[in-house]
């Protein structure tokens, strides 16, 4: 009870902060290509997870007819747990949330599914049909490694500095905030 209403505040700011995330909406000529399996293997994946601060187990995706991805919308949720929301030409948009936790405090308005003990998925959803929520829940799976790459942001490799161009070459490379005479 006492993590329920800690997370309360968080997920009643979360679809303020996903009305941030972006203007741009995915479909399917920007999404993004998945790594084939072969090169991406599932331990790389989790690793990927695991530094989003994402626990691998708790990934859950689903997938309804009329509903895209919404590629900037997938994140942690909670401690470790995961979120993404899908959107429909429409203007409709599915939430999905996986937590541990049970499917026994099912919040009013969302469907959930216990997928594993200790795991619950919940689906929520704006201008969203009763049965599209549940069509959606039904439909919860874990994903399969090229899904699961097509998810996740492309992953790190730059290791050197940005070069930043406000730098001087000399000094002990502070910025120069120097505003000039008169100034």
């Amino acid at each position: 009870m006492i993590r329920t209403a800690r997370a309360l505040p968080l997920l009643l700011l979360l679809p303020a902060l996903l009305t941030a995330c972006g203007t741009e909406k995915a479909d399917a000529g920007d999404a993004r290509e998945p790594a084939p399996a072969t090169t991406q293997g599932r331990h790389e994946l989790d690793d990927r997870l695991r530094a989003l601060g994402i626990a691998p187990e708790l990934v859950y995706v689903t997938d309804v007819p009329g509903f895209t991805l919404a590629q900037q919308s997938v994140g942690v949720n909670g401690d470790d747990g995961f979120s993404a929301s899908y959107w429909a030409k429409d203007g409709a948009v599915l939430h999905l949330y996986a937590e541990r936790g049970s499917a026994a405090d099912c919040p009013e308005g969302y469907v959930c599914r216990a997928p594993a003990k200790g795991r619950v998925v919940r689906i929520g959803g704006e201008k969203v049909a009763p049965g599209v929520l549940r069509r959606a829940a039904d439909a919860v799976h874990r994903p399969a490694p090229e899904e699961l790459a097509g998810l996740l942001p492309p992953p790190r490799t730059a290791t050197a500095p940005v070069p930043r161009g406000d730098l001087p070459s000399y000094g002990d490379g502070a910025p120069d905030n120097s505003v000039g005479e008169g100034g």
